[in-house]
């Protein structure tokens, strides 16, 4: 009976190394995915300000996703394109525009900023 008892007390020591080795593990690999996550999001060389999914320094896709406190009269302004409402025909009213929709966009080349 005294071998199963010292069995015991040295497959505990093992379990406990195995556990602090893991755990050691972990916080590492977390520091690390840290840690490339800040390196990447500060080697960005495009500016952070966006509005509507694009960045202010890119010209209007076909297809644009409205932002926040953007109106139709603002996106035409920045798009250069008068004629939203006619090429959209599931805006049935101008002002109920809201962040998120989807719309269809026929950029201009002299575009406004």
């Amino acid at each position: 009976m005294g071998s199963s008892s010292s069995s015991t007390k040295t497959m505990k020591k093992p379990t406990k190394l195995v556990d602090a080795a893991s755990w050691y593990c972990a916080v590492v690999l977390l520091a690390l995915i840290l840690i490339g996550s800040i390196k990447a999001n500060s080697a960005s060389d495009e500016p952070a300000v966006s509005r509507g999914n694009h960045l202010l320094n890119r010209p209007c896709d076909e297809i644009y996703v409205v932002g926040e406190g953007e109106t139709l009269h603002t996106i035409s302004d920045k798009c250069g394109d008068p004629f939203i409402v006619e090429r959209n025909p599931h805006i049935h009213d101008p002002d109920d525009v809201f962040p998120g929709l989807v719309i269809k966009i026929i950029p201009s080349t002299d575009r406004k900023l």
